[in-house]
């Protein structure tokens, strides 16, 4: 998990003495970024037309998932039938005052301020906190980073509560694994969420087919209901921009209906259900039924499910956007419909199982019941998508093995399709909707999931109120009492029916947790080995500008995670073969504690030693929940660079080539970064290489000539081919990780060189062996 490596900078700098200072100055990505850009994420402000239209849009990705709880959520909380028709108003007002309280108060309009550059979700959380104290885990980082234009981050007074804070989160490297445990433990329910999301969706609105077939066999409905499951996700890799602009309409004519049929419910059978908005009746309802009605808030809870999707999902439109279609549509066509739900239940309580399709006008039932089959479609499309997103993140932050993502769409640089977690969460969702049967032990195991991702959220945004808003302490402490002892109530509910289904979603969140934390440990401790065991810069200087080897023509590029430094596979590589390419670079591929890094400050390329030993650094800074690359990476040329080359030349008197793309320097190597997962071959006419403002013309001819004939010569990736073993002496079960399940893992995952898209003609693999 987290390591020591994160200790005051400025102790270091001072116990580490001259040399030490000396490889800094020589090797070190660029201190000072070229061309600040102004592009820092503030909530711009629209016109009413746009608003409208973003509001309109926001309700086909973001209100599905919520949109649909009246499919199961009378019949989760009576499951046994309705004894007095006093438990109905009880439950309507739980209903009610749950829905203002947790997805209205506290999450439109105080958790989606807690956005990262305008993107939610728990990731996004993270990331907001790891800028704000040194709480991150992600290993290769360095202090430019925190130059980049998006990592904005607050001064905080040192004797202010919110420095005591951070000083308490960051003294303790259990702390700092206890946060990140946090975030994972969210993320697994979350990806259990997209698990059960669809089988408890589709398997509800399937079940309106027996309505007007009461003899049909239930079996039935499974099997419509495994089939409709089976077609959406045999569709997705087409990616939802084929059919996307279908869900706002679908979404937005379900919520009318519901509501419409509820006023209609609430007129035909009982007005006197909206007593139910006195929260006295709560108090009756617990009095009344005891233990009973404490377990079905279990049921209750099914109400709010969707609810961190609407967070997860706020990186598609502006928050005044989700705002206002959540208080203006949603909002009230969900009270309507739970209010018409209960005053249908009041006369004809028998009908509980299937409340919502029994309170559908028979003249409208059908259309009604296509309505509901597509809504249910959209909630469990909205689901999948962000597990694909959370798996993503996740393996951006070193949390997951690396798997294959491809992007669906041109426009929509968000919309990815992961193949093997597609027909993982295919055969899950089958496996559940057709072993449980029944819409209540699914529900069950659904409140059980998403009770867990909202006490997640609640505990990380504590920090965020105290960290980066910088709150009063008693406005932290209000928000922190409310939130959890609502979500806390609910989740002693959901505990008591763990054994009826609820212990679906902790197995399945137990299994991915189990997976996130042996990876990131054996990610962790190969980068500890890798960050021990590079080599002294004053070595290399030490060798000359041979480096005392055969230096053949050509170009090598050297894939390290080091971000500074010449990493154990180059002295390696050397000892082994004495011959080394004209020019050496190292690549380095990292991810920041960022939502977005600027096209203008993505990529560093700097020089290490003097000139004559022809080697140089890149980094690419890449965003940890980055989902895609800009076409233009592939097309930048000659004459868009030179200006900028020549002024940064001047300023650091090194050779630099512009931040701004990759492209720069792949006009050098012939190759780009296209995207966060590969590296593709582009055709390039020229190449620009700038030495010092101060080195004649004449010598920057020859360095870009030197450097293209090298380029001509051919281009070869030197990539580590690594086994991490545990030490002799290590204890059993850190062997049973990092042998048995850590190798494994490896084994099953993706190579760097199948995601960098590297040639396999110009592949050359260098064996080590890592002993952690």
């Amino acid at each position: 998990m987290a390591t020591d490596m994160d200790v005051d900078m400025s102790e270091e700098d001072e116990s580490k003495g001259g040399m030490w200072a000396l490889e800094q100055k020589i090797d070190q990505p660029m201190d000072e970024e070229a061309g600040r850009l102004k592009n820092m994420y503030r909530e711009k402000s629209f016109s009413a037309i746009l608003l409208l239209r973003f509001a309109f849009q926001s309700l086909g990705v973001v209100y599905g998932d919520l949109g649909t709880s009246p499919l199961y959520v009378f019949y989760n909380t009576f499951p046994k039938g309705i004894d007095d028709t006093e438990d109905i108003i009880g439950a309507l007002s739980l209903i009610i005052y749950s829905l203002t309280l947790v997805p209205l108060i506290k999450y439109v309009f105080i958790v989606c301020r807690a956005n990262d550059n305008g993107q939610g979700g728990t990731f996004a959380l993270y990331s907001l906190l790891c800028r704000h104290a040194k709480v991150n885990t992600i290993p290769n980082q360095h202090r430019t980073d925190e130059e980049l234009t998006t990592y904005s981050r607050s001064t905080i007074h040192e004797k202010s509560f919110a420095a005591k804070t951070r000083r308490w989160l960051e003294g303790n490297i259990y702390k700092k694994n206890a946060l990140l445990l946090l975030v994972l433990v969210g993320t697994c329910m979350a990806i259990g969420d997209g698990i059960l999301t669809p089988a408890i969706s589709v398997l509800s609105a399937s079940g309106g087919i027996k309505i007007d077939h009461p003899g049909m066999s239930n079996d039935v409905v499974i099997l419509v209901a495994v089939v409709i499951l089976i077609g959406l996700f045999s569709l997705q890799h087409y990616g939802v921009d084929k059919v996307g602009w279908l869900f706002a309409p679908v979404v937005l004519l379900w919520f009318l209906l519901i509501g419409g049929i509820g006023i209609f419910n609430i007129w035909k059978y009982d007005i006197g259900v909206l007593r139910a908005f006195s929260p006295v009746y709560i108090f009756r309802y617990f009095k009344r039924r005891g233990k009973n009605g404490w377990t079905s808030l279990g049921g209750i809870m099914l109400s709010i499910t969707g609810t961190e999707a609407l967070f997860a999902d706020l990186a598609h439109f502006p928050v005044s956007a989700i705002q206002l279609a959540f208080t203006v549509v949603v909002f009230p066509c969900l009270l309507l419909a739970y209010s018409g739900q209960a005053a249908y239940l009041m006369k004809n309580k028998e009908h509980v199982y299937d409340a919502f399709y029994r309170s559908i006008p028979e003249s409208i039932y059908w259309p009604m019941f296509v309505i509901a089959t597509l809504a249910a479609v959209v909630a469990s499309q909205a689901t999948i998508s962000a597990t694909f997103s959370i798996i993503k993140q996740a393996n951006a932050l070193g949390c997951f093995p690396r798997v294959k993502v491809i992007h669906t769409s041109s426009k929509f640089l968000g919309q990815i399709y992961i193949p093997d977690i597609n027909w993982i969460l295919m055969v899950l969702c089958i496996v559940v909707t057709a072993g449980f049967k029944n819409k209540s032990q699914i529900g069950n195991a659904y409140g059980t999931a998403v009770v867990i991702v909202m006490l997640a959220t609640t505990f990380i945004m504590i920090l965020i109120m105290l960290l980066v808003w910088r709150c009063h302490w008693l406005l932290v402490l209000i928000f922190a009492a409310l939130s959890l002892i609502i979500e806390l109530t609910y989740f002693s509910a959901v505990l008591f029916k763990i054994d009826q289904g609820g212990w679906v979603p902790l197995v399945i969140a137990a299994i991915f947790l189990f997976i996130m934390y042996i990876w990131h440990y054996g990610t962790v401790k190969r980068y500890e080995f890798e960050m021990h065991s590079k080599i002294s810069m004053a070595w290399i200087l030490g060798l000359g500008p041979s480096l005392g080897l055969v230096r053949v023509p050509g170009i090598g590029l050297v894939y390290t995670e080091l971000a500074s430094g010449v990493p154990h596979i180059f002295s390696h590589f050397i000892t082994n073969l004495p011959a080394i390419h004209s020019v050496v670079v190292f690549v380095c591929v990292k991810y920041l504690p960022v939502y977005t890094v600027p096209e203008d400050e993505r990529f560093l390329v700097k020089r290490i030693g003097p000139k004559n030993f022809h080697m140089f650094r890149c980094v690419a800074r890449l965003e940890s929940m980055m989902e895609g690359g800009s076409d233009s990476d592939e097309y930048s040329l000659y004459g868009q660079t030179q200006g900028q080359n020549q002024t940064q030349s001047q300023r650091s008197k090194e050779f630099l080539l512009p931040e701004n793309s990759m492209n720069t320097f792949s006009s050098v190597v012939d190759l780009t970064i296209s995207s966060c997962d590969s590296i593709v071959p582009v055709n390039v006419n020229s190449s620009t290489v700038m030495s010092s403002g101060q080195v004649s013309s004449h010598t920057e001819v020859d360095e870009m000539e030197f450097l293209t004939s090298c380029r001509d010569a051919g281009v070869v990736h030197i990539m580590g081919n690594t086994v991490v073993r545990a030490r002799r002496d290590s204890p059993f079960y850190k062997k049973i990780c990092i042998d048995y399940v850590y190798a494994f893992l490896r084994k099953m995952c993706r190579e760097h060189s199948v995601i960098f898209n590297v040639p396999h003609e110009s592949l050359l693999n260098v064996g080590q062996v890592f002993y952690v």
